[in-house]
């Protein structure tokens, strides 16, 4: 039999490693959520800037790279570093969300918000493309009607526009209102190129129109669900309140859903 000198598996284990590559501790921050990395992206506002980690989507903002690394630092606090590009499949999630696909799945990373300010922000991910709701309605909708000052903040501080569509809230007088990633005329060429007509729906508001009816299926909408557009002029019926369409026997949409925050044009 032979012998065999005893094995120091200590010093075996040291034998077989190697040194991580450097790479390896910043991407392991990532993805696991202690990081962020950002690059750009385009959108109808031009190019944009787009952090994220394993977790999701964390910050969106104008292509000034100081002033996204300062707004980052001030509001999340993590570290940041430049990517070349974003990850396909992200890149993909992206462009389809702005183009209204509203199914697809892009996480967002929404860690150290209220959840006042996460429920008015998925609020805002259901209003279809090509469309706005005002304050109003989603401050009613959270169950929450009389909080629509509040409401108008946590759009305010949105920290992924475009993403989390707050261009498509507008003030519950009809008009356009700001907008967190550019101001107003930003939020109008957003809402332009998703098919709204701005300038058309705050003609309507000062006009005193606030809802549409259709005089052959009976429904108001809010004017720019996609079900109002669809109704020919002549059939077209313009009501100031709820309470007049409802006097003239008809039903609120059961999609836009205009009966949310109605107390605010009675």
């Amino acid at each position: 039999m032979i012998a065999h000198e005893p094995v120091d598996p200590t010093a075996a284990l040291a034998a077989l490693g190697s040194r991580a590559p450097a790479t390896l501790r910043p991407a392991v921050l990532v993805a696991v959520g202690l990081a962020d990395l950002y690059s750009a992206t385009t959108s109808p506002l031009g190019e944009v800037l787009v952090a994220w980690n394993g977790r999701g989507v964390s910050w969106v903002g104008a292509a000034d790279v100081t002033d996204f690394e300062a707004g980052f630092e001030r509001s999340v606090g993590r570290p940041l570093a430049r990517a070349a590009t974003l990850p396909p499949r992200l890149a993909a999630a992206i462009s389809r969300r702005l183009a209204g696909d509203r199914r697809v799945r892009l996480p967002l990373d929404l860690r150290g918000r209220t959840p006042f300010e996460v429920a008015v922000w998925q609020k805002a991910l259901e209003i279809p493309r090509g469309e706005v709701r005002p304050y109003g309605w989603v401050a009613a909708e959270i169950g929450r009607p009389r909080a629509v000052r509040a409401v108008g903040s946590a759009l305010a501080h949105n920290p992924l526009p475009l993403v989390v569509p707050c261009h498509r809230v507008v003030r519950s007088d009809g008009t356009i209102g700001q907008y967190s990633l550019g101001g107003p005329a930003a939020k109008r060429t957003i809402l332009a190129a998703e098919g709204v007509d701005p300038d058309g729906l705050e003609a309507l508001a000062r006009s005193g129109v606030r809802y549409i009816g259709s005089d052959t299926t009976r429904i108001v909408c809010l004017p720019s669900c996609h079900n109002a557009r669809r109704i020919s002029p002549r059939h077209r019926i313009p009501f100031a309140s709820l309470a007049a369409s409802r006097t003239a026997g008809f039903r609120t949409c059961r999609e836009c859903r205009p009966g949310s925050g109605a107390a605010l044009v009675a």
